[in-house]
């Protein structure tokens, strides 16, 4: 018998999602689909928000932004192409198995670089608030390319 203490681990312990019961009730961003996973109103969630996001062959996303959030996408399947800046003047690629890390407030574009397959990722973000900031963004027609430079193991 627990005390009045003692946690109930079994209802509010650990939280198994199974992949096909995430839920696409999240506001969207032309281009991409997303399902959340982790939340407050799933699994009582407080700090972060997690879920999916698949971009169909050749797809992009419009540009948009996280406002205060910090976001982490892990690509599972495909080649992620992000482009981001004030007139996504920027660009980098990532494969599966890459992060990739979206400060607050940047504007961003998500792109799916295959014509053939698929781009599947997870997402992580800062906070449960729901926020997707679309933007009316004229893009530059050749964006700099961009290699991330890790500032704690740098070769020598």
């Amino acid at each position: 018998m627990l005390n009045k203490d003692a946690k109930d681990w079994k209802n509010h312990g650990v939280r198994v999602i199974p992949g096909n019961s995430l839920d696409p009730n999240t506001p969207q961003t032309p281009g991409m689909t997303r399902a959340a996973a982790v939340n407050y109103a799933r699994v009582g969630a407080q700090k972060i928000w997690a879920g999916t996001v698949n971009i169909h062959p050749n797809a992009k996303t419009g540009a948009h932004h996280h406002g205060s959030l910090e976001s982490v996408i892990y690509v599972v399947a495909g080649r992620a192409r992000m482009r981001w800046g004030d007139h996504l003047e920027y660009t980098a690629e990532a494969a599966p198995g890459d992060f990739i890390f979206i400060p607050p407030y940047v504007p961003h574009q998500e792109i799916n670089a295959s014509s053939d397959d698929s781009l599947q990722c997870v997402v992580i973000r800062s906070d449960q608030e729901a926020v997707v900031i679309n933007l009316d963004i004229e893009p530059v027609e050749k964006p700099e390319s961009v290699a991330w430079i890790d500032p704690i193991h740098q070769r020598r």
